[in-house]
Order: C-alpha cells, then sequence, then structure tokens
C-alpha cells in the first residue's frame, strides 16, 4: 500500500484569507499541533517582513521536531540567501519555488512571457539548490495553464534540481478528472514525486484529492482550517475509511486528530472589540535585542502611550534584559513592561486590604481599603464580579471615575499556588495610564495593578 505524504499549509492559507496577523503565539501553536499530528511537511507564508519573519521562523525552525520546514524564496534571486536564513537551523529545511504557470497569472500578474517564465524557474531552482538539498517548484494555478508549458515547466525545475513539483489548483473549478489527467501527463514526463495542492471551492476536494492518488500523485496539501481548503480532518477520514480502495494510507494521528485541531483553533484569535486595523498593527510589533530605541518608541506610539524621554529609557533597558533571556516579546509582553517600568511615581494610595462576596445568583460586592497620607479611605461597590466590585470600590475611595481601557490577566508561575499578573490600563485625558500587580491571590494582583496605574495620574496631574 502506498503512504502518501501529507503537506500542511494552515499558515500560509491564514495569512491569505485572514486581514488580521496571527500572532507569534499562534503562529507557533498551529506549526507544533501539525508536527504532532505527524504531518511531513509544513509551509510557512513567504517572507514579507524579512525582520520580524526571521525571528518567527527561526523559533519555530527550532521547535519543530518532525516535519520538513518549507517557505518559499520570493521572485528574486537575490531573496534566496535570505529566506533560507530563516530556516536554516530546521532540522529538515526545504526551499520552494513558487511561480505561476498559466498565461493569465504570468502575463497580468508578473508580466512575463512563457519562454521568460522557464528562464525565472531555472534561475530561482538553481540559486536554492545552492543553499538547500532539498528543493520543491510549486506550478500555482498550474490547472488553467497549457498543458505543454506545464509539462516544460516541471521538466525544467527537476532538471535544474528541483526534488519534488507541485500542481496547484489556484482557481478551485477544476474537476476530480482534470486534476487526474494533470497527475497522470505529469508523472509521465518527470521522475520525481508529484504533489498536488487541490481546492475545496466546490466542494470536491477530497475526490479531487482521491482521483490525484489513483494516478500516481505522491503528496497531497492540505490545512487544518482556511477558506477553500482541503481540510486535514477530512482527508484523514476519508483515507481512513476508503483507502483501501485506492491502495493508499497516511502516517497522520487520526486517534487524535480532530480534538487537535479543535484545541488548537479554540486558541487562536478570530475577533476583536478593536477594529481590525488597529488590531493588525498591534500584532505587528515583535521586539528584540537589535531593536532601536526609534523602533521601541513606535511601537509604544502604536499602543497608545506618550512616554517621556526618561520613561523610554527606562523601558527601552527593561526590555534588553528581558530580550536577552527571552530573544523576542510581543505587544502583550512588551506593554506589561512599559507598566512595569514606565513613570515610576510615588505611592499616594497604599492599599491595605480587601473583603469580597461573590456569587453565581447575586452580584458580588467588595470593600477595598487604601491609605492615603496617613488617613485611611474605606469604599464599598457592588459590580459583576469580585474584580468588577473591586475596581468601583477603589473608586469610592478616591472620588473618581477613571475609564479602564484594558484589562488583562496571566498566570507567572505553574501549579495551584501560581503566581498570577494583573494589567491594567486607565485612560485619563485622553492619556493611558498602565499599572501591574502580582499576586497569588488574583484579585488582590488586580487592585495593585489599578493603584499602581491610579498612582501615576495622581503623580503627574500634582
Amino acid at each position: 500500500m502506498k503512504t502518501i505524504k501529507i503537506t500542511d499549509i494552515t499558515l500560509k492559507k491564514l495569512s491569505e484569507d485572514r486581514e488580521v496577523s496571527l500572532l507569534f503565539r499562534e503562529k507557533s501553536a498551529i506549526a507544533n499541533c501539525a508536527d504532532a499530528l505527524g504531518v511531513n511537511a509544513i509551509e510557512l507564508p513567504g517572507v514579507k517582513n524579512l525582520r520580524e519573519d526571521t525571528i518567527i521562523y527561526k523559533t519555530i525552525a527550532q521547535n519543530v521536531q518532525k516535519a520538513t520546514l518549507s517557505v518559499p524564496v520570493g521572485f528574486n534571486k537575490e531573496d534566496v540567501e535570505s529566506v533560507w536564513e530563516c530556516i536554516k537551523d530546521a532540522k529538515k529545511p526545504r526551499l520552494q519555488v513558487e511561480l505561476p504557470v498559466s498565461t493569465i497569472q504570468m502575463e497580468y500578474t508578473y508580466h512575463v512571457k512563457q519562454a521568460v517564465m522557464l528562464e525565472k524557474i531555472a534561475e530561482l531552482v538553481t540559486e536554492a539548490k545552492k543553499y538547500c538539498d532539498d528543493v520543491e517548484f510549486s506550478a500555482l494555478d498550474a490547472t488553467r495553464a497549457d498543458d505543454d508549458f506545464l509539462v516544460a515547466a516541471v521538466k525544467e525545475a527537476e532538471k535544474c534540481g528541483a526534488g519534488i513539483v507541485t500542481i496547484c489548483d489556484d482557481a478551485g473549478v477544476s474537476t476530480p478528472e482534470d486534476i487526474a489527467n494533470i497527475v497522470a501527463k505529469l508523472k509521465e514526463a518527470v521522475n520525481i514525486p508529484v504533489y498536488v495542492q487541490v481546492s475545496d471551492r466546490i466542494n470536491m476536494g477530497v475526490a479531487s484529492a482521491f482521483s490525484a492518488i489513483s494516478k500516481g500523485a505522491d503528496g497531497i496539501k492540505c490545512a487544518m482550517t482556511g477558506k477553500d481548503a482541503l481540510l486535514t480532518g477530512e482527508i484523514s477520514d476519508a483515507i481512513s475509511v476508503c483507502g483501501a480502495q485506492i491502495d493508499a494510507e497516511i502516517n497522520l494521528d487520526t486517534t487524535k486528530i480532530h480534538a487537535s485541531i479543535d484545541d488548537m483553533l479554540s486558541n487562536i484569535n478570530h475577533e476583536s472589540y478593536e477594529n481590525e486595523k488597529t488590531v493588525s498593527e498591534k500584532k505587528k510589533i515583535l521586539l528584540d535585542s537589535d531593536s532601536t530605541m526609534a523602533q521601541v518608541s513606535q511601537a509604544a506610539e502604536v499602543l497608545g502611550y506618550d512616554l517621556s524621554d526618561s520613561d523610554m529609557g527606562n523601558v527601552y533597558k527593561a526590555l534588553m534584559q528581558v530580550c536577552e533571556k527571552k530573544g523576542a516579546v510581543g505587544s502583550k509582553e512588551f506593554e506589561a513592561l512599559i507598566a512595569s517600568s514606565a513613570m515610576q511615581a510615588p505611592s499616594t494610595y497604599h492599599f491595605e486590604t480587601y473583603t469580597t462576596t461573590s456569587s453565581n445568583v447575586t452580584s458580588s460586592m467588595s470593600q477595598v481599603i487604601l491609605k492615603c497620607n496617613d488617613e485611611i479611605m474605606s469604599g464599598v461597590a457592588n459590580g459583576d464580579g469580585p474584580i468588577d466590585s473591586a475596581f468601583r470600590a477603589i473608586e469610592q475611595c478616591v472620588g473618581h471615575h477613571y475609564e479602564l481601557d484594558d484589562f488583562q490577566v496571566q498566570s507567572v508561575t505553574e501549579g495551584k499556588e501560581a503566581l498570577g499578573s494583573a494589567l491594567v490600563r486607565l485612560r485619563n485625558n485622553g492619556k493611558l495610564y498602565s499599572g501591574n500587580g502580582t499576586s497569588t491571590d488574583i484579585v488582590a494582583a488586580s487592585i495593585r495593578a489599578y493603584i499602581n496605574a491610579l498612582n501615576k495620574i495622581v503623580f503627574e496631574e500634582e
């Protein structure tokens, strides 16, 4: 029975489909999930921001243990080396040459004719081969290409060193018979493995994959999620039930495939209360030890902070210390650094004690006691949960309401006595003030964070 190679293209599909980019941790989680399921290869999106993508791809390359890691080299020969630097540390790196072979794509997207495209295929495959033994040629929009040119293109790629060729149904309107006929022609033309990337746009993804396999296809590309993509769970289920009919099997862990994918997808942010442009800009924040003061300042402005030169210096120093140990930080970690490093104001208000009652049938009630210039202040308030009522009680103490711009809670350590960290952002007169607090009691941590931000507001007003 023939074992069909499975390539995961989830990261590439989501990069194409989503206006809001994935977080650093989300990209890593997707790659780790695919690797754990036993896919043979994982495709990464093309490099857009070299500095940012290099950090992300190098991290993924270190984490992926079993699968081949593949990344497109772009359209220019000069970009191949920089793309190689992104994944050269992977256990099994692969460079991918992606070029269109249909007349409409060649002429209207790249403005070249067939002869020039053949030269470009040869140029890029040859250049990629200098850096990596494993090179793949993906024939984009292959289902709308002239058959003779498609054959010529894959032969050229094979001659220049490509070890795999993939035909892609980008239009998504080909029937299973169309896919099967193309695979049959290419299997006769070349001696290297032929993969297919079918579309499920007209709900024929599984049928097209089966037809391709029946004509000799060696690999299938699928995604755990993504618009019009052949889904990993569906092709896995189909081959488990009907694989014997086409004498084919796959090595995916079918026993946990659906549970693993559902768990992974549940951790991907699908929507946000903020507008997509703002969210997208925040998710692009990725700072490391090579970041300049200007880049750090710009990242702070994206998050909404107007920091003084002194505060920016403190934040920059703290960032460099963290990056020495962690490598890079995203928007959430950077905001926590701002909260803990910028504008360390004297403690006008001191947190003394709190008491709260909470129930699933009544609203929560909290009493918070603060100390200000030897004066004891007490506030009592109801709220939607113990933290909301505690914040309202603080407002009673100080006699002022501040807009709560953001509130985050996360675990710092593990175990039942884990240390929790809270981040609070208050807005006053259009300016943001952030505070953080830590405690094994998450309500106390949240109160400390609120007081920390409050003291910054009072200090600046005075």
